[in-house]
C-alpha cells in the first residue's frame, strides 16, 4: 500500500520535505515507544522485549547529529505501557534521560518528562507504532510512524488524521528504526560528518560522548 524500502525518501515524508526540514530544526528532545519500534512485539514469559544493535547505533547516531547542530544533548526517553526490563537496560546502557514504564495513558509520562526538563510538546520528535502511542503523537512537533504489515489500516487512519509526519514502511521487527534515525540524519543535512566523527572517534565525536555518557538515568515504574 505504502511502497517498498526502495523507494525514494521523500516519499515517506507526509507533507514534503521542506515542511519536515523545518519541524526537525525546532527538535530538542526525542521520545520513542518500546514495542513494536525496537522490536517485532513479542514478549517473552516475564514480559520483556528485547532490543536490536542495529536500532541502537541508529539511535546514537541520531542523537549525535542533533547534537552536532549546537554541540548540545537532545534530551531522550522511552515511553512504555509495560515493565520492562530490557527497556530499562536499553536506557541506562545509552545514557537516556528516562525510562517511564507501566504508563498505558501515555500523555502522563510524557507531561513528566515536559515538565522534568522544561520543554514545549512541539520541540519532540516521538517514534511510535500503534493506537496507545496517538495521545501523545497528536501532541508532538515531529512525529515518526514504524508501520507494520498488519496494521495499514491504522496507518492509513493516522496519516489521514494528520499524525505523522514521516512514515517507515519497515516494521520494528525489520529495522524500521534504522531506517527512521538515517533519514532524519539525512534531513538534518549532516550524515556524512555524523559517519565520519564516529569512526574517526576524534576529538568531535569524543566532546559528544563525554556529554551523552554524564546523563543520569531517571527510571519512573507507574504502579497502576
Amino acid at each position: 500500500m505504502f511502497g517498498s524500502s526502495g523507494r525514494h525518501h521523500d516519499e515517506r515524508l507526509i507533507n514534503g520535505r521542506d515542511a519536515t526540514v523545518q519541524r526537525l530544526s525546532s527538535i530538542k528532545a526525542v521520545i520513542c515507544d518500546w514495542d513494536g519500534v525496537f522490536n517485532d512485539g513479542f514478549k517473552d514469559a516475564e514480559g520483556g522485549s528485547p532490543f536490536s544493535e542495529v536500532d541502537s547505533m541508529g539511535v546514537n547516531l541520531l542523537r549525535f547529529a542533533l547534537w552536532l547542530r549546537k554541540e548540545e544533548l537532545p534530551y531522550s526517553a522511552i515511553i512504555t505501557g509495560q515493565h520492562n526490563l530490557f527497556a530499562e537496560r536499553f536506557a541506562q546502557r545509552e545514557h537516556l534521560h528516562g525510562v517511564y514504564m507501566g504508563f498505558t495513558h501515555k500523555p502522563e509520562a510524557f507531561d513528566r518528562f515536559l515538565a522534568q526538563h522544561g520543554l514545549k510538546p512541539d520541540e519532540v520528535l516521538f517514534i511510535f507504532d500503534d493506537v496507545l502511542d496517538l495521545p501523545v503523537a497528536e501532541r508532538c512537533g515531529l512525529r515518526v510512524l514504524i508501520g507494520h504489515r498488519a496494521t495499514e489500516l491504522f496507518q492509513r487512519t493516522c496519516i489521514q488524521r494528520g499524525l505523522v509526519d514521516v512514515h517507515i514502511n519497515l516494521g520494528g521487527g525489520h529495522h524500521g528504526l534504522r531506517e527512521a534515525c538515517e533519514l532524519l540524519i539525512q534531513l538534518l543535512g549532516n550524515w556524512e560528518r555524523v559517519i565520519d566523527h564516529r569512526v574517526a572517534f576524534d576529538a568531535t565525536y569524543q566532546r559528544y560522548l563525554t556529554a551523552r555518557q554524564a546523563v543520569v538515568l531517571e527510571v519512573v515504574r507507574n504502579a497502576r
